[in-house]
């Protein structure tokens, strides 16, 4: 043996050269300064020249895994470019043969979810003298026999260089697997602030807060103001497997984003995105469950009206409440609709007031419309100065408008022009026209009608007067004109009106001479024509007060007219000790909207038990009554 060959380490890089190695595939390139590999190759032709080389029991000396890794399997940072601008990227510093002899160094590694585990411990070999030497694994020779046992991707380099320089025994984990990074699901953002709400104490004009209302509980947007955008869904990046596998990540999930499209919105696809947009001017209503948003007129609210939610409300447009509304909380608003039990205060400026469920101790009052109580009425208040009141069961209720009907009253107080009751029950009503099916005290409370019959006297007397008036005017006139007869009758005035008249219509020219006498003529009637001039101007003034009066007249009629015959009671069965009185009332002669019953609550309870003084009709505890202005029957 030469003194050089007996010099060289075990462990040595030149005691691992047995052989010349073989040419590399055509994508791995050897150069003067390293070995590379060319980016052009597609991926799979690039990792089988890889393998080839690892399979003819070779090995890249001074490799540079990351870079190895990114050209494989495109993970990792971005790839050096070559200095030449070559589509090549240097990968180790050569290709060496991997001895039989150092392959028996390394045990085979333990894989198991996701992840492998390999046992460091010393290690010795064999000299050409058979003798035992220690040596140590190599970094490079690692990666290549894990790599002939299936771990390609995701060697803890730092791991191994760990565990190697420090010669120890013990297991570690020396690759793991990458997990898919999932990706992010299509979702939709808003991108107004304007949807919302300010549950802030609202601002009175006087500067003081309102700390029973919130500034704005409902928002308000424009038409083509963007709500809502959708964002699309963001891809994931894939994973590898230690064999390097491509794990592919699960596919996010898209939405329908029409399905967030309602009434009063379109979707608008654009260069920068999918908007959902306002078609109109409205408040903003989203419906649970679908999540589609709307605008309209109509503000729809499922929290209730509550100091917690929404405090006392004043709206601009129409209001639709699925939730209750608590005791002393106030909603004003435009055609109110309410699907669960009120308890506070209903005040609409028009519309319908519709509560689906039942009315307790609060009040519902309409200015300009309906009001509908589907449930009971218990406690409560319900006015309507210019339309229906229909209600089901009304109990301890004060009850006023223009027709009220209810299907079973109790205890109630009630004032219109015409009331409807099926069963009537302790209550005090009074009306123009009644009709009660079935009418009955209850316990100490007594049942008790009043017929609201107009007191025309003073329109008798006022439409007496102003006859009478009339009449003078009309004397008045034709004396007038009597006076304007005689003037007219003269000698002198009668030629002058009638010369002057031909005169004025061209029909006479006066000559030079004549014109002097004219004139004399017409200073001598001067005095009687401007009397006539007077006479006539009063008559004109007498006929157009005349004329004033008669339109005064006919109106008095037609309100007179009106009330005649338009006042009846009907009660169908009386079952129990009831009365029925006359009311005289005040018929309206002015022409206001003001009426008998559209009075506070209180005033009508309080005039209904003044009442009980007023002449007496019927008074039985049994059989029916029928009564009008005409005539009376009782049985």
């Amino acid at each position: 043996m030469s003194n050089s060959a007996a010099s060289i380490s075990p462990d040595s890089p030149a005691a691992r050269v047995s052989a010349p190695p073989a040419a590399p595939a055509h994508c791995i390139v050897r150069q003067d300064d390293g070995v590379y590999a060319d980016l052009n190759a597609a991926g799979a032709a690039l990792v089988a020249a890889v393998d080839a080389i690892f399979l003819k029991n070779q090995y890249f000396a001074g490799l540079d895994y990351p870079v190895l890794v990114k050209a494989l399997f495109g993970h990792g940072p971005d790839l050096p470019r070559h200095p030449r601008g070559e589509s090549l990227v240097r990968l180790a510093d050569d290709i060496l043969p991997f001895s039989p002899a150092r392959r028996l160094l390394y045990r085979a590694a333990k894989i198991a979810d996701g992840q492998a585990e390999y046992y460091f411990e010393p290690v010795f070999m064999r000299d050409e003298e058979g003798e035992e030497q220690a040596t140590s694994l190599d970094l490079d020779e690692f990666v290549a026999d894990m790599w002939m046992k299936g771990i390609r991707f995701g060697i803890d380099l730092e791991a191994v260089r760990g565990a190697i320089s420090s010669n120890a025994a013990g297991r570690i984990v020396v690759a793991r697997r990458m997990p898919p990074k999932p990706g992010e699901d299509a979702r939709v953002v808003e991108v107004t602030g304007d949807l919302h709400r300010s549950d802030a104490p609202r601002q009175l004009a006087n500067g003081k807060l309102d700390l029973l209302s919130f500034q704005n509980r409902f928002p308000q947007v424009q038409r083509g103001k963007r709500l809502l955008q959708k964002l699309p869904r963001v891809a994931g990046e894939s994973g590898f497997d230690l064999s390097g596998i491509v794990l592919p990540p699960e596919l996010p999930e898209d939405l329908d984003f029409n399905g967030w499209c309602g009434p009063g919105t379109i979707i608008d696809r654009l260069a920068e995105g999918e908007f959902l947009v306002a078609l109109q001017d409205g408040f903003v209503n989203v419906e649970r469950g679908s999540n589609r948003v709307s605008v309209g007129d109509k503000i729809i609210s499922h929290d209730g009206v509550s100091v917690r939610t929404t405090g006392n409300l004043d709206l601009s447009g129409d209001f639709e409440e699925f939730g209750e509304v608590q005791e002393n909380r106030v909603v004003e608003g435009e055609s109110i609709t309410v699907h669960a039990d009120v308890y506070g205060h209903i005040a609409s400026r028009g519309g319908t007031v519709l509560l689906n469920r039942n009315l307790m101790g609060g009040s519902a009052k309409n200015a300009d419309g309906p009001v509908v109580v589907q449930g009971v009425a218990s406690g409560a208040v319900i006015q309507r100065a210019r339309g229906n009141v229909q209600l089901q069961r009304a109990e301890n209720c004060i009850i006023s408008g223009a027709k009220v009907t209810v299907v079973e009253a109790i205890n109630c107080d009630i004032m219109a022009d015409e009331v409807d009751v099926g069963q009537a029950e302790g209550c005090a009503i009074a009306a123009r026209r009644v009709s009660i099916e079935r009418a009955l005290p209850r316990g100490h409370s007594e049942m008790r009608v009043f017929v609201l019959r107009p007191d025309c006297s003073r329109i008798d007397k006022a439409i007496g007067m102003i006859r009478e008036r009339v009449g003078q005017f009309g004397q008045l006139v034709e004396g007038r004109r009597a006076a304007i007869a005689s003037l007219t009758a003269q000698p002198e005035v009668a030629n002058y009106v009638k010369l002057a008249g031909r005169v004025r219509k061209g029909e006479l020219v006066l000559t030079p001479e004549q014109q002097p006498a004219f004139k004399k003529m017409a200073a001598a009637v001067a005095p009687a024509l401007k009397q006539m001039a007077l006479l006539n101007q009063e008559v004109k003034d007498i006929e157009a007060e005349q004329n004033a009066g008669m339109e005064v007249l006919g109106r008095l009629e037609t309100q007179r007219a009106a009330h005649d015959g338009a006042v009846s009671v009907g009660i169908l069965a009386v079952a129990g000790d009831i009365t029925v009185r006359a009311l005289n009332v005040e018929p309206d002669t002015s022409g206001s909207e003001s009426k008998p019953y559209d009075l506070p609550a209180r005033t009508i309870k309080a005039r209904l038990r003044e009442a009980s003084g007023a002449e007496l009709l019927f008074a039985g505890s049994s059989g029916s009554f029928s009564w009008s202005t005409s005539d009376v029957v009782a049985s």
